[in-house]
């Protein structure tokens, strides 16, 4: 039964808090550490411009997640294996003390009562945008995190739920618009919403994009770049290393493979010992790959150049130098066989063709 005095109580209390936005009146639950359970009322009034209705939601939504987070640097590593895609997300943020990395899933939970982001993709900072991915995720989980120490989380897809693009391999071009403008093309894919973030916050963030094996690289050159060789001697120091740095303690490439495992990205001890022997180099920025995509008016001198370039004269090249370079092709390739489970082991074949030399690879899908 509601009595005149509840009533006014209840009125009371919503003139308060419409007058003064009182903080303890937004906030359901405090856990510590920054972290609140909002109202539902105070959620609802931070909508988000759009649900998790495919991968490339989940990406915009991560990477936002690591940007409120404090991150200077976002390590980002996706891969699909038949209807399943994989996103890992590793940042050097403020990082998740360990009771919460269950409870920031749970609905209108976030450390941002008082700094919600207003962005070109909505308001985010509601406490619904993890707990939205994990509904509509096959699993969603924070795989290592503590404060000061940057975050590891680990989103997998089941893409028969969840949509995405077909094209994933396109990466974004830029086209001059009428008003001088560069506007971004391309298929509204995964690599077009993390440079469009990357673009977005260029002044603030580098977001590194690949396979588990090239942000493996990108990590391993990260924490060899920020981490001396004193502290990477010492074993101590090994255990208290930021997981953005981890990788640079390896002692070997089973080890690698452990450690890199340990934070999502997994591959083998062979690829493992082909980073640390510098057989693959971390991919570029995203930045550094926009402005690569870039287009650039040539000079008059530059097209007279180009007008005046000889044609190849022709060149002949030693058996035993075809030879070997075209092992070196193989092993390269075996990467990109694995990544889109072709055979690996086919017959690679170069040759000297008018001056240019021509290297052909069967693409046979795995049995």
């Amino acid at each position: 039964m509601t009595t005149p005095s509840s009533n006014t109580s209840a009125d009371l209390a919503s003139f308060i808090e419409e007058a003064i936005g009182d903080a303890d009146l937004r906030i359901d639950h405090e856990f510590g550490h920054g972290f609140v359970r909002l109202k539902t009322s105070e959620a609802e009034k931070r909508q988000a411009a759009q649900d998790i209705r495919s991968s490339e939601d989940v990406v915009i939504e991560m990477l936002r997640n690591a940007r409120d987070a404090g991150a200077k640097n976002i390590f980002f590593a996706t891969q699909r294996s038949a209807n399943v895609r994989s996103i890992v997300v590793i940042d050097d943020g403020c990082g998740i003390p360990e009771d919460m990395h269950e409870r920031v899933f749970e609905p209108r939970v976030t450390s941002k009562l008082d700094t919600a982001n207003m962005d070109r993709w909505g308001l985010h900072g509601r406490g619904m945008a993890l707990y939205s991915i994990q509904v509509n995720a096959r699993s969603a989980e924070v795989l290592d995190s503590a404060p000061e120490q940057g975050s590891v989380l680990r989103v997998i897809v089941d893409m028969e739920h969840l949509t995405e693009k077909k094209d994933q391999s396109t990466f974004p071009h830029f086209e001059m618009a009428e008003d001088a403008t560069l506007a971004m093309r391309g298929p509204k894919n995964i690599l077009r919403t993390a440079a469009e973030f990357a673009l977005e916050h260029r002044d603030a963030v580098n977001v590194y994009c690949g396979t588990a094996t090239e942000i493996a690289a990108a990590l391993a050159a990260f924490g060899a770049a920020t981490v001396s060789p004193a502290a990477r001697a010492f074993a101590s120091s090994r255990t208290d290393a930021k997981p953005v740095q981890r990788l640079a303690f390896a002692a070997d490439p089973t080890d690698f493979s452990h450690l890199a495992e340990g934070i999502g990205l997994e591959l083998s001890p062979r690829s493992a010992r082909r980073i640390m022997d510098g057989q693959i180099a971390p991919p570029a920025t995203l930045m550094e790959r926009i402005k690569g995509a870039m287009p650039h008016r040539a000079s008059s001198a530059s097209k007279h150049n180009a007008r005046q370039r000889r044609a190849p004269s022709p060149c002949k090249l030693a058996r035993q130098d075809i030879t070997a370079f075209t092992e070196d092709v193989a092993a390269a390739f075996n990467e990109i066989a694995q990544k889109y489970f072709l055979e690996a082991d086919v017959e690679v074949t170069a040759r000297v063709t008018d001056g240019v030399l021509r290297v052909d690879i069967p693409l046979v899908e795995e049995r």
